[in-house]
């Protein structure tokens, strides 16, 4: 008798093999970033709470539930009833928008001359930088405020704006750095076309330095927007100067108890930063990376 022959094996499924794939790429990619996975949740964990926290009643905040019983978006609109909420956010725009808009003016001129020109004490006037940079402010509180006082500016948003026409130590070390990384050939020949050196800035520099700029004015924005210091020390005779965060810390003081409406404008409070953020991220990482390639 001839023996039956063994029917054909049939091949694997084309879609099982594309699942296998898409699985072990999957798998692959999260090996590859599990530290940026881990430290992304230790990150966002808590900000996911506040959220949470946020959006609970009274009484289930102040207990350890980790989820709302019941969700209370009204708990955002209860806030600005019972704070001026949107008066400390417009004060926080002026203190922010116009400290980042005069730091620009005075600090780019400063950094580009001690990173691209030449002059006798440039060495000096760089180290006297940095000692500005590292030095405490409340070392200068008390001469500052009878400065103030003296002009009668104490109890507005002048003390925090004003001192920026002068600069901020840490941006012009920061854009120092990065104007070092831009070749002094392209300004060589923007001189040898007829070009000034506030042309040469304007023309030549200030597109190669965007990045850098960028990264200045956010690290000033961000500051302004989160000083409690500043505002606290001159603003707190005047409550319709206060900021979001002198207002905050004042809200928590009146509502204790309702952490429900503290942790809703807290949240108020950090979503514009975090739309700017979000918008501003590429210039902002592009520039840190690109600054203090040179000494």
């Amino acid at each position: 008798m001839t023996a039956l022959a063994a029917p054909p094996v049939a091949p694997a499924a084309p879609a099982t093999t594309d699942r296998r794939e898409r699985r072990q790429r999957r798998l692959a990619w999260i090996a590859r970033h599990s530290i940026a996975i881990a430290l992304a949740v230790m990150f966002l964990t808590p900000v996911g709470y506040l959220v949470l926290l946020s959006v609970m009643t009274s009484d289930q905040a102040l207990t350890s539930d980790y989820w709302p019983n019941t969700w209370h978006f009204e708990n955002y609109v209860r806030v600005f009833e019972v704070t001026p909420l949107p008066r400390y956010l417009l004060n926080t725009v002026i203190y922010a928008a116009a400290a980042t808009v005069l730091m620009l003016l005075s600090s780019v001129p400063a950094a580009y001359a001690l990173a691209k020109l030449r002059f006798r004490g440039r060495n000096a006037v760089f180290l006297a930088v940095i000692c500005v940079m590292m030095l405490p402010p409340q070392v200068v509180t008390v001469p500052l405020y009878l400065m103030w006082a003296r002009y009668g500016l104490t109890g507005s948003l002048a003390p925090l704006i004003l001192p920026m026409l002068f600069g901020d130590a840490f941006c012009i070390f920061l854009m120092r750095q990065f104007l070092l990384t831009i070749p002094s050939e392209y300004l060589d020949a923007a001189r040898v076309d007829g070009c000034g050196e506030w042309r040469t800035l304007l023309r030549v520099v200030l597109p190669m330095a965007r990045p850098g700029i960028a990264a200045a004015a956010l690290f000033q924005f961000f500051y302004a927007w989160n000083d409690y210091y500043g505002p606290l020390l001159y603003t707190s005779e005047n409550e319709n100067s206060w900021t979001l965060s002198l207002g905050l810390a004042s809200f928590h003081g009146v509502h204790h108890v309702d952490w429900n409406l503290v942790t809703a404008a807290t949240v108020l409070a950090m979503l514009p930063i975090v739309v700017v953020f979000f918008f501003a991220q590429k210039a902002f990482v592009q520039g840190v990376t690109l600054t203090g390639v040179k000494g």
